[in-house]
């Protein structure tokens, strides 16, 4: 049946996984991503923990059943010429040829000729869910991913789809106020630059400030708001805070907007939600599926489905190795 190793790169961290089909993932390391080296001295931390983990299982599973590694990385991935593009979070890479010179350092770290894959971060997130996650159920469905960004990986037929250019899928960048004041990359009024990360807390905090001191909420957030972020509006929500719950209400409508252009476009009725605000669950998914059903035709609900992801933080390892299965 064989084995693989899957490659989560982040600004942040690496991530490498052995990943069996039936079993799944049965060895995982992470560390932190030596950003100031470069791009080539990252991927001589990538080969190097690759390396360190075949070793650790090429005799118990079988070097000849080893079917390759694949890589999950932020950016555009020129599926012809497997070259990264201007991935954010990672300084100084822009154009990068990361699929043959990985392939040259796992050479050099002794791990044997093998096929070495690439793709988008939420591609193989995606595709990780539809193996072995919340999108088993369908054929075709959409994971979306909430956090620092918001992006996005499309599953058609129960394969990847990349589009012509290998941007498939970029949900956060689809603009649903174009008159707005949110600019995100130079555009205006996009999914990301209303509901990322940091914009979620800004919004909390200008309508935090339009409310008397008393509804701040100060033992959740900090006597100055300080400490407020998605994980203690999350709190407080649930704690009855009704700003909190506006909020989260707001982000899910939006989310439910770009839904539904999705749904008009695509004819994709089921989503998978993940990423780390995603942690909101119901908070999110009710208003979410409430705008979703509102701005899309009644002859386009049948089917319509919004789940939670299941794989969290190891969606895109599990992915990544899948990229090998084929």
């Amino acid at each position: 049946m064989g084995w693989a190793l899957g490659v989560d790169l982040g600004g942040t961290a690496v991530k490498v996984s052995a990943v069996e089909p039936s079993r799944g993932l049965i060895g995982h390391e992470r560390h932190p991503t030596e950003l100031g080296s470069g791009p080539d001295g990252i991927v001589r931390q990538i080969a190097l923990l690759v390396s360190a983990l075949y070793g650790r299982f090429a005799e118990k599973l079988g070097p000849s059943l080893f079917l390759g590694t694949g890589v999950g990385a932020p950016g555009a991935v020129d599926r012809q010429r497997e070259m990264l593009s201007y991935p954010p979070n990672l300084p100084g890479w822009e154009r990068f040829p990361l699929r043959s010179a990985l392939e040259r350092e796992l050479a050099l770290q002794g791990v044997p000729p093998s096929p070495v894959f690439i793709d988008n971060d939420a591609n193989t997130a995606a595709l990780g869910e539809a193996r072995f996650g919340a999108g088993c159920r369908y054929r075709d469905f959409m994971l979306v991913t909430l956090g620092t960004g918001v992006g996005g990986g499309i599953i058609l037929d129960r394969q990847l789809y990349r589009g012509a250019y290998g941007t498939a899928g970029e949900i956060g960048y689809l603009t649903v106020d174009y008159r707005g004041e949110s600019v995100h990359a130079g555009v205006r009024g996009t999914v990301e630059s209303l509901i990322g990360k940091q914009q979620i807390v800004a919004r909390a905090l200008g309508r935090y400030r339009e409310q008397p001191r008393a509804l701040w909420n100060e033992a959740v957030h900090g006597e100055e708001l300080q400490c407020l972020s998605p994980r203690t509006l999350e709190k407080a929500a649930r704690d009855g805070d009704r700003v909190a719950q506006r909020i989260w209400n707001e982000v899910g409508s939006i989310l439910g907007v770009g839904l539904a252009g999705v749904v008009a476009l695509m004819d994709i009725r089921s989503f998978v939600i993940g990423g780390g605000i995603s942690g909101a669950g119901d908070l999110i998914i009710g208003p979410a599926r409430e705008q979703l059903l509102g701005s899309t035709l009644p002859s386009m609900h049948e089917g319509l489905d919004i789940v939670p992801a299941e794989l969290g933080n190891q969606a895109g390892v599990y992915g990544a190795a899948a990229l090998c299965f084929g």
